[in-house]
């Protein structure tokens, strides 16, 4: 395609979208290939909740807002949005879109956080050769919030629109079949489903149809920085955007936050405190023994993969403890009440297992616990006890990960990061120096990147790097605060040991 830019000083005004299409919304943003953001659009909507751990959504909400979104951002940008050459979506992993012949949804999407598939997971262990034999097929473990257990389920459950279905994407191909009338994903989103064979990057036909799913379910694979193809002169019209717009295949929300961090190489990892919490480091390849204990996904950056620990409520326990506890404090002022207690919180403990966990304990049933509490658990310490509870689930996952992967250059990203406090304490309990970057905008800024480079505004994704990103503030061990915190690191862990049992019976009730 030719470049329709406006050449200045020798430098691409050429722009690229990226898309973070989440749970609860869609976020755009506007990159320019000189590295500078131009524009920031975003959309909210809602899941529905209903009995027995169901969540589904219907994929026309997303392309609702997903064009909405796009739409605002080029009306707000106008001659930006006449250079724009490319767009990539990253989106939410493993939630299950199932299309019919003509491309229309069967039925609503049932979503990643959906616990419904219990039956399901039991079944592909049973029919895939147990633990290790699952592992061997697609290096991972059968969970819930994974694809495969939600075809099984839909298969078991709603046999006439199983029958219906002629493929399954995730949500971020939904958007890209919209724009383009292709269905197809990339390697990172396969990797999410239990269907896909990561070390040899294809879908793993035989180990799926031997788990009872037929494989002329699933869609063709590429590389997150491929071209799925122009969008349709209609749809470009309606968004705003000129004829010959390239849809890149874009990638999982988690791999396309990391590039958005700057995970480019070999040695880099990143810290992500959201809603959830993860650790992500770049592999090269696979040369520890895989066990499960943390994720093992292709990566947007071609030709490599990514290790990941997940644990599911992070910032969302401090959201949680403001919500319901203390609800008349504001964050700002939670920070100083907890800067004021001491490390230990006065002998306190909190595990941060509100919604279960994946990582390092695979235990739906866990729950979060105060332990410790007594006349001197004031409103810093119950604050402070969650912002370290949450650094030792932190320091749990760095722990498993760092056997995949080296992490020389460990960024952090989200809350966790920004708060001075908590991006210390952080610091000190896992005991490794952490950088925070001037970007923010987490999978949507990956996603801008991933559609540059695979238009060819940025040559590499380092080079991308170097033009957009700069280190904002540094957070370094601090010698005394680690060698405390190494005192109860081990105390957190006894607490879960001692009442995992206790979970499930309190589950059975």
């Amino acid at each position: 395609m030719q470049n329709r830019g406006i050449a200045a000083r020798g430098v691409s005004l050429d722009f690229s979208i990226g898309v973070d299409l989440g749970t609860s919304g869609v976020k755009c943003v506007l990159l320019s290939g000189d590295g500078k953001l131009a524009g920031q659009a975003g959309k909210s909507y809602k899941p529905d909740f209903g009995e027995r751990g169901c969540v589904e959504q219907k994929p026309e909400v997303w392309r609702d807002a997903a064009f909405s979104c796009i739409k605002e951002l080029c009306s707000g940008s106008p001659e930006a949005a006449k250079n724009v050459v490319s767009l990539a979506v990253s989106g939410q992993m493993h939630s299950s879109v199932f299309l019919d012949k003509n491309g229309g949804p069967v039925r609503p999407a049932i979503l990643w956080n959906d616990t419904r598939t219990t039956p399901q997971t039991k079944e592909i262990y049973e029919k895939g050769g147990g633990r290790e034999g699952v592992l061997k097929e697609v290096c991972n473990l059968a969970l819930e919030g994974f694809t495969l257990p939600k075809i099984l389920w839909l298969k078991e459950n709603e046999p006439e629109n199983y029958a219906r279905v002629a493929k399954v994407i995730m949500p971020k191909d939904y958007i890209n079949y919209a724009l383009t009338g292709r269905i197809a994903t990339d390697y990172s989103d396969a990797a999410g489903t239990l269907c896909f064979d990561v070390k040899n990057r294809r879908f793993n036909a035989d180990f799926v149809r031997r788990v009872g799913v037929s494989p002329d379910l699933l869609p063709d694979a590429m590389e997150s920085t491929a071209v799925v193809g122009l969008a349709r002169p209609d749809v470009a019209a309606e968004l705003g955007l000129p004829d010959g717009v390239k849809v890149i295949a874009g990638g999982a929300d988690n791999s396309c936050a990391a590039i958005g961090n700057g995970v480019v190489a070999s040695g880099q990892a990143v810290i992500s405190v959201g809603t959830s919490g993860t650790v992500v480091a770049f592999l090269d390849g696979i040369r520890a023994e895989v066990t499960g204990a943390v994720h093992l996904f292709n990566y947007s950056y071609p030709g490599s993969l990514y290790a990941m620990g997940c644990m599911l409520s992070a910032g969302e326990c401090l959201n949680w403890l403001k919500r319901e506890l203390l609800t008349g404090e504001s964050f700002d002022e939670l920070n100083r009440l907890a800067a004021e207690a001491p490390i230990g919180s006065n002998k306190l403990i909190f595990t941060p297992y509100l919604f279960g966990e994946r990582c390092p304990h695979t235990d739906p049933n866990a729950r979060g616990v105060f332990f410790g509490l007594s006349p001197l658990s004031g409103k810093g310490a119950l604050a402070r006890a969650v912002m370290e509870g949450v650094a030792f689930g932190l320091k749990d996952m760095f722990n498993l990960v760092s056997g995949f992967a080296e992490m020389n250059e460990v960024y952090i990203t989200g809350g966790g990061g920004k708060s001075p406090l908590w991006g210390q304490i952080i610091c000190d309990v896992i005991g490794v120096p952490l950088k925070l970057l001037n970007v923010s905008e987490g999978p949507a800024f990956g996603a801008a990147l991933i559609a540059g480079v695979g238009a060819g505004l940025f040559p590499d994704f380092k080079s991308a790097k170097e033009k957009t990103m700069r280190v904002e503030k540094e957070y370094a061990p601090i010698p005394e605060n680690a060698a405390e915190y190494a005192k109860f690191y081990p105390v957190f862990r006894e607490v879960y040991a001692s009442t995992r049992e206790l979970y499930g019976k309190l589950a059975e009730l």
